[in-house]
This record gives C-alpha cells, structure tokens and sequence, in this order.
C-alpha cells in the first residue's frame, strides 16, 4: 500500500486523491435537472425541489424508480429499464456540449498532477454518459475512472465505488481524500475509509468524522488535501 508522502517536509500528502464528477468538477446536476424534470412531466406528475434534492447522487435505476412511483406508475424492471433509457439518451445530448466547470476545479485537479499524486473519478454517473463528460474535464486528469454501472448495484452511498477505486490504484484507502459534494458520496467516502473533502452544492451536508468542509475549491492543492487526512484544523 502506499503512504502518504511530505512535501519539503512538512506537508503529508495523500496516498490518492478520488474525484467525484457532478457537482464537484462540473455543474452538471444543472443538466440533470432538465432531463429529471421533463421525465417526470412526460409521466404526468411533479417534481419538487426537495424531491429533486434527494435524488442528487442516486444511478439511474434508483432515480427512475423513484419517478415512477411519484408518477403512480408501475415499476416493472421493464418500465424502469425504460425510463432509464429515456433519461440517459436526454441527458446524453445536454453532456454533448462543453459542461460548466465547479469553481476552482480545473486547478485543483491541475495541482493534484502537478504533485504526482495518483488520482481516481468515482461516479455515480453510468460509463457513457462519463465518457461525454471526460471532453470537458479531460481524462488525463485520471489515473482510473469508476462509475456508477460498474459496481454491480452497490452504488453510493455503498462505499464499493471508493473501495473500487483504491483497489486499483493500490492504497489503502484509509490514506486517501475523496472529494464531494453530496450526502451520498460523503456517506460512500467514510464508509470506504477516506477522509472526505466536502464542497456542498445543490444540498446541504451534514458534519460527521473525517470530513473537513469548504466553500469552494478555489486554491485548493495537494495540501490542502493532505491536511484532511487529520481533520479540521
């Protein structure tokens, strides 16, 4: 397993740093909520905001079961596999165009290369979509990519995805931050054993251990990051 290293030092960096992508590299969560919102139009019913707010972080099975009972409709595996397609193929044309990047995002993932610290994406966002996505974040920022269709259902906040993602990079995961935005990643990241460099966006996340909050991640560096590994200061 790797350690974490210092820098000149003093600084501990993590053994790998694990990206999550909605909401914390790009506003993508934007974009969901075109396609949620027409589906469930298309369904006949409605949607409210904190129905959309607990979705934020869910794959597609769970978020297309959940609007087809909002809708009243019957929740076959056929009509969820349906639906599921419905949204993904929307979606899919609105991830087509160059996504807005989260504040500080590019650097941060930048300086995270610049330190030669080895880095995973770890999303709840199924393969192809993630594919249409890597156009605007650019995948050489990525030494491995988890998503959402291949973790066999145990999606966050289940903590296989982050478990996945320090498999294949070989730490321990115990020596790695992820970063997030959500209560499901966040749940999924401690579950795991990572500390959690949270950046709320859409939803409010709720303190717990080892999770250090910021508003941003404008100046956020390999030491930033590190430093999370021993909470908050």
């Amino acid at each position: 397993m790797t350690e974490p290293s210092a820098v000149d030092g003093e600084a501990i960096l993590p053994a790998a740093v694990l990206w999550d992508m909605d909401g914390t590299l790009v506003d993508s969560e934007k974009l969901w909520d075109v396609a949620l919102y027409e589906t469930v139009e298309r369904l006949g019913g409605t949607l409210t905001d904190e129905q959309r707010a607990s979705l934020v972080g869910s794959n597609m099975d769970s978020t297309a079961r959940y609007l087809l009972e909002l809708a009243g409709r019957e929740r076959t595996a056929g009509a969820i596999a349906e639906l599921g397609e419905w949204i993904r193929q929307r979606t899919a044309t609105l991830f087509a165009d160059e996504l807005p990047w989260r504040p500080g995002a590019r650097d941060a993932l930048v300086a995270v290369r610049a330190a030669g610290i080895p880095a995973a994406l770890v999303t709840s966002t199924e393969r192809a979509l993630t594919e249409l996505a890597l156009h605007t974040i650019g995948r050489e920022f990525f030494d491995t990519i988890v998503c959402g269709d291949e973790v066999g259902g145990r999606n966050k906040p289940h903590p296989a995805p982050y478990l996945l993602a320090a498999e294949r990079l070989g730490v321990d995961p115990a020596r790695c931050v992820a970063v997030e935005d959500s209560p499901p990643g966040a749940e999924s990241a401690v579950a795991a054993g990572c500390a959690v460099l949270v950046v709320p966006n859409d939803v409010p996340v709720e303190p717990g251990e080892r999770r250090v909050f910021r508003g941003s991640l404008v100046g956020v560096d390999a030491g930033t990051l590190g430093a999370c590994l021993t909470g908050p200061a």
